[in-house]
């Protein structure tokens, strides 16, 4: 208690009384979220301005022994959102003053931000600019911050959907207190003429050593930017059964193999498209039932949809010169037999859809959150495995995973974001947090969805913070003693975020 009393003591002094947070209802705020396990309330909650004050920060969390929990704008809905990895830790809010757009080059298409940016502030800031460029936005929350979702390797649906790879120079507090710059950055010279341009400079390229660990505070990146294009248009089709899935991997392999489209595909299970604009129509409390098919079908036919609704995008200079791209693909799905084509104009008075278009535009948007409200009691998380496009495996794999909601009364609610060899699954999980029951079943499943897909050699892309153990246990041990190793060296007193992504100094926990 005399350490942290110490340190904010000594943060005060750095910050200013007003940036120092320790009100009840402030912890609480900061301690929510929607995973099975308990709250976390941090110790307190810090606001920097600047590079040099979260410097000192870490500087006196060294000094006094004090663990911090940076976070961005903290709308990691689903995967710990602001709270830390463990309670009583010092969060340190980057997101509230730390929010600059710092520069927009409009000849090379980069930005230079802050970790308070949000997608919805830079989609403003580029539309007040004439609305040349185009960020590559998420179907989340449109106040979640374009650095935290870049170093948690989260991605958006167009063509420069890997958010993380499209990150070009940081800027970096290491635990150590140190700063840094990665590629021409790392230039000891304040006139970084490449460092947002170029990835790669002299000797080791470290930048993915911030993305998915607690090796260091990032306090400023370069993100690339796309041109925005005269003329988008999307396409749409709709299949009727579950088991079209690998039929659907086939058809889309062959499209994004030769990159004839440009976007991914975006393909929705009927709840995943329809649950953000409804409520499971046969919740009962304490059920330990998952919606009956009679149900599901009731919904597609309420919706226009089906088991399965399969997007993408094509862009271009007109829409008459698009037009005989989406005639090409719209040829290519309906040869399958099941395939129903919907046309961009009619899919943008669907909402399911309306969502899919929003999202490969550039255009957040919180359409996707109303699926938190499916069922009562805002329980929410998501299991992200992946697939090979091929279509046997991925129909294995979704057999798999609705048998394992099923099992523990789950909606199985799955959207897979397909790229040339490889699709993500969105897996999500909304459940009733406040009944103790349903809430233990959540858990049982996400675990259970775990272990089984390991089995068979699938690990996931990004995990909620309550199963970063259970994660970093399927990693083979020579991996986590690297991790603990990097960490000893860049953080060596393991100030920063310690647990987070399982990665904890040797010996410690």
């Amino acid at each position: 208690m005399e350490n942290i009393q110490n340190f904010l003591a000594q943060v005060r002094s750095d910050l200013g009384d007003q940036w120092v947070d320790q009100r009840p209802e402030t912890l609480v705020r900061y301690g929510e979220h929607t995973l099975p396990g308990q709250a976390r309330a941090p110790s307190a909650v810090l606001f920097p301005e600047s590079t040099a004050q979260v410097v000192a920060i870490v500087k006196a969390a060294n000094e006094f022994g004090i663990a911090l929990y940076p976070i961005s704008t903290g709308n990691n809905i689903g995967l710990g959102s602001r709270a830390p990895a463990r309670a009583g830790q010092v969060v340190v809010d980057l997101g509230y003053r730390m929010n600059r757009i710092r520069e927009i080059n409009e000849e090379t298409c980069y930005a230079e931000l802050e970790p308070g940016v949000s997608f919805q502030m830079l989609r403003d800031e580029l539309r007040r600019r004439g609305d040349k460029l185009m960020v590559s936005a998420t179907s989340g929350p449109p106040h979640g911050g374009i650095i935290g979702n870049a170093m948690d390797r989260g991605a958006g649906y167009g063509p420069y959907f890997d958010h993380f790879g499209m990150t070009c120079g940081m800027e970096v507090v290491l635990g150590n207190g140190e700063v840094i710059r990665t590629g021409d950055g790392s230039l000891d010279t304040e006139s970084l003429v490449n460092w947002h341009v170029s990835k790669f400079s002299f000797g080791p390229a470290l930048d993915g050593l911030f993305a998915q660990s607690n090796f260091g505070i990032v306090t400023r990146v370069g993100v690339w930017l796309m041109p925005r294009p005269p003329a988008s248009r999307s396409f749409h089709f709709v299949f009727p059964d579950d088991e079209d899935l690998a039929e659907i991997i086939e058809l889309c392999r062959p499209m994004k193999l030769s990159n004839f489209v440009p976007s991914l595909f975006r393909i929705a299970n009927d709840l995943y498209a329809m649950a953000p604009d409804e409520r499971n129509p046969e919740y009962l409390e304490g059920s330990r039932q998952s919606i009956s098919g009679t149900a599901r079908k009731a919904l597609q036919g309420k919706h226009g949809l089906g088991a399965w609704q399969v997007s993408g995008m094509f862009y271009g200079a007109s829409a008459a010169a698009i037009e005989p791209l989406v005639a090409r693909v719209r040829g290519h799905f309906e040869r399958s037999g099941k395939a129903r084509y919907i046309g961009h104009d009619e899919a943008l008075n669907i909402p399911a859809l309306r969502i899919a278009i929003d999202s490969m535009s550039g255009e957040p948007s919180a359409g996707e959150l109303g699926m938190l409200q499916w069922r009562p009691g805002s329980g929410n998380s998501w299991f992200l495995p992946g697939t090979p496009m091929v279509g046997s495996q991925a129909m294995e794999l979704d057999r798999l995973g609705r048998a394992i909601y099923e099992k523990h009364g789950m909606d199985y609610i799955v959207m897979h974001v397909a790229s040339a060899r490889f699709a993500r699954g969105l897996h999500v999980l909304v459940w009733n947090k406040d009944d103790a029951g349903e809430n233990a079943r959540a858990d049982a499943c996400y675990r259970e969805l775990t272990l089984e897909f390991s089995k068979r050699g699938i690990g996931v892309g990004r995990a909620p913070a309550d199963y970063a153990d259970l994660h970093m246990e399927q990693m083979m041990p020579s991996l986590r003693r690297a991790c603990q190793a990097i960490k000893q060296a860049l953080d060596p007193n393991g100030v920063i975020s310690p647990g987070k992504y399982g990665i904890d100094l040797p010996g410690a926990k």
